[in-house]
């Protein structure tokens, strides 16, 4: 296979130790860029722009962009319309405590399911007020909004994730057009414990069943005891830009028209569409609830056409931050490509894997090449083709367990490394949204991820050595 050996580690693994060591994600990142432009021979000016072009100019990386203005542009329109600040005045005469607070949290990221990048963003910039009275820290509130978004996409089959699985699943053994491949999805949820481990741990940690551990209880310690939400020295990754939006005086927001029927309206656009074409049009949906908020308050005269396209500017400069780090993300991942870093992992791995051992070793490989590219799609694009017909091989071409479960070990492995990430889109959105340093909700947040993992590959040893 094409690769650079060791040195295919090296961009990912030097931005890795440089974000926790400085703190700084975006420039560890850009360093881990450069010296992946060197170890291929390029002349580092040259090398760099062709990677700016190939990684940035390309469908995907735009499609993902999109969404995050128009996200953007969401939020601060919901600020403007003073719709945050009444929900969470209505939650505050509630005099919700830790606890509760969590729970609210961990509800309304599950019930935001069909998108992993709306979901940190609307469940952190609603809940940050509400979290901070309760003397909850940054840190965990970025936890839940991570641990709601991404491993619940994974669990639901009409959503983008599902569908994308479900694209790559075509043509492999007997999974022969989208609608069987479709159905596969359906069958490997059960199977996909990492998703249902976070998404249950979440909810065991929110409402105090399992009590805090790691270096999360030391934060939450600082936030109850204290009252400091955030470390000292964080840098936390929030834009001013919303802090400065205010509604106009006298604004009356109705939680229903306001709050709730954009959230409705995306879930049905993208539902909705998946039904009727096979296919969920998750940036028309986003598009869609901006055009209906927007015009509503014009009417409803929340701002004049002036104050209000003001707003939608605001609103793109407060995700601008997230933006330029994920830009270097798919930069880091497009050179990581180059170097063949997946190759490489592959060629090690393959080695000594075995029938009783097929399904936890896609899902360890799988998760640290997503830790290592900070892209679960990616991984999944690569490792899909590669798992499932060793999973067919074993089987004998039969599609059962073993199978499923391989497909559900490649979504949750490449899920697991990407929630790991400092690289990760997700990760990313969330420290944004709850105002945490950026550092801080990564290491926080790794010992729970880790405890679900550690779940899934005793739940796929059991299934691999029963088949085997």
């Amino acid at each position: 296979m094409d690769h650079y050996g060791i040195l295919s580690l090296a961009p990912a693994f030097i931005a890795l130790v440089l974000a926790f060591v400085t703190r700084n994600a975006l420039i560890s990142i850009l360093i881990g860029v450069f010296v992946g432009v060197v170890i291929t021979g390029e002349n580092i000016i040259m090398g760099f722009s062709s990677i700016m072009q190939s990684a940035l100019g390309n469908p995907d990386f735009i499609w993902v962009i999109a969404i995050e203005v128009f996200i953007g542009i969401l939020v601060a329109l919901f600020q403007k319309s003073g719709a945050i600040y009444a929900f969470s005045n209505m939650v505050g005469k509630r005099n919700l405590k830790q606890r509760g607070a969590q729970i609210m949290a961990w509800l309304l990221g599950i019930f935001i399911f069909f998108s992993d990048y709306f979901s940190p963003l609307y469940v952190g910039t609603v809940m940050r007020n509400i979290t901070d009275k309760a003397k909850v820290s940054r840190e965990k509130l970025a936890f839940i909004c991570d641990s709601t978004s991404a491993p619940v996409c994974t669990l639901i089959p009409f959503s983008a994730w599902g569908i994308y699985m479900a694209g790559l699943l075509v043509g492999i053994g007997v999974f022969t057009d989208a609608t069987i491949a479709q159905a596969a999805v359906v069958k490997m949820v059960p199977y996909n414990f990492y998703g249902i481990a976070s998404v249950i741990l979440v909810g065991c940690i929110a409402s105090g069943i399992i009590p805090d551990f790691g270096p999360m209880a030391k934060a939450e310690k600082r936030a109850r005891e204290e009252g400091k939400v955030l470390a000292e020295g964080a840098h936390p990754l929030l834009s001013s830009e919303l802090e400065k939006i205010q509604p106009n005086e006298g604004t009356k927001p109705n939680l229903i028209l306001h709050f709730f029927m954009p959230a409705l309206i995306i879930i049905c656009i993208t539902i909705g569409t998946y039904i009727a074409w096979g296919s969920a049009k998750t940036l028309e949906a986003f598009i869609v609830a901006v055009m209906y908020l927007f015009i509503l308050m014009l009417f409803q005269r929340m701002g004049t056409l002036t104050e209000l396209v003001d707003t939608a500017i605001e609103g793109i400069k407060s995700v601008m931050n997230a933006m330029l780090i994920l830009a270097l993300a798919y930069c880091i991942n497009n050179i990581s490509k180059d170097l063949g870093t997946a190759n490489f992992v592959i060629e090690v791995t393959e080695k000594w894997i075995s029938p009783g051992i097929i399904i936890v070793a896609a899902f360890l490989v799988c998760a640290f090449i997503s830790f290592f590219t900070g892209t679960s799609w990616g991984t999944y694009a690569i490792m899909t083709p590669i798992c499932v017909p060793l999973a067919f091989s074993v089987t004998g071409g039969e599609a059962n367990a073993i199978v499923y479960a391989t497909i559900a070990a490649v979504m949750g492995g490449g899920c697991f490394g990407d929630h790991c990430s400092p690289l990760s889109d997700t990760t990313i959105l969330s420290s944004l949204a709850a105002g945490a340093d950026h550092i801080d909700h990564v290491k926080t947040q790794m010992f729970y991820a880790c405890c679900s993992a550690i779940v899934a590959c005793i739940g796929y040893l059991i299934i691999g050595f029963s088949f085997s």
